[in-house]
């Protein structure tokens, strides 16, 4: 468990320093670590389907005003641990992705006034006109800030995850199958946040066709997922091409509006 926790741990730490310094890519995201954990603990295979049904999950929380609900970073991580070292059913890992997650980032919110209170020394190597200084700082603060949620993951996979396996043991099998219809459900609420976000008249008929093409015609997510792609391609330069038209057209009335000025 220490040496796996280990290796997870220093693959977490490069992948948040990277994300940080790069300005977030997003290679922190659920469907990136995972995978990463899993080829790690030598299930490839099993990291890749949980990645994709964690950000299923997570893909629809954002941090709003510098909140963030839950932490899909490490409650990913923990959750595929969870799974190939204990031995686990997926079910049982996704569900506990999200209470792992919202208390991690609870105890990172509890790191926030630290870094708030930093203010006022940036302020003053900003005062300072020294470049290099401030670049130099401002990088070793990317370096360190990681490092915190790096000793709090350690401990959870290398102590916690058996003592974990150990209580959802103890529970009647109810509450096991509780949790595998928890975690179905939650892919959905993740489905349902996104569509939210994005739902509109233009967009809400395709919701419905992929009910039809899922639920009557049997059709997979690999198959809709080409179709949606080729939808979303066409729709792309179709309004590429009306908004290029439209440009042309005011250009063309400027120059003859200019043109009749000048006579």
């Amino acid at each position: 468990m220490v040496t796996a926790a280990l290796q997870i741990c220093i693959a977490y730490y490069l992948i948040m320093v990277i994300d940080y310094l790069s300005g977030w890519q997003c290679i922190s995201r659920p469907i990136v670590v995972a995978p990463i954990a899993g080829l790690i603990l030598g299930d490839f295979k099993t990291g890749i389907m949980m990645g994709a049904a964690l950000e299923s999950v997570f893909m629809g929380i954002s941090a709003i005003g510098g909140s963030i609900p839950a932490d899909g970073t490490t409650s990913s991580i923990i959750a595929v641990a969870f799974t190939l070292l204990t031995g686990a059913g997926m079910e049982e890992g996704l569900a506990i992705a999200m209470p792992i997650g919202t208390v991690m980032a609870s105890l990172n919110g509890m790191l926030t006034p630290i870094w708030a209170s930093l203010a006022a020394w940036w302020e003053k190597l900003a005062t300072e006109c020294n470049p290099r200084k401030f670049e130099l700082m401002n990088f070793l603060v990317f370096l360190l800030q990681p490092l915190i949620g790096t000793v709090i993951l350690f401990f959870a996979v290398a102590y916690g995850v058996e003592g974990l396996n150990a209580f959802l043991g103890s529970m009647p099998a109810w509450v096991l199958t509780g949790l595998g219809a928890a975690s179905g459900m939650m892919l959905a609420v993740g489905f349902a946040i996104l569509t939210s976000m994005i739902w509109s008249n233009e967009v809400g008929v395709f919701f419905f066709v992929g009910y039809v093409l899922v639920k009557y015609l049997g059709m997979g997510s690999l198959p809709i997922a080409i179709l949606g792609i080729a939808i979303a391609v066409t729709m792309f330069f179709g309004e590429k091409r009306t908004i290029d038209l439209k440009n042309s057209l005011k250009e063309t009335k400027t120059v003859s509006n200019d043109e009749e000025d000048f006579f």
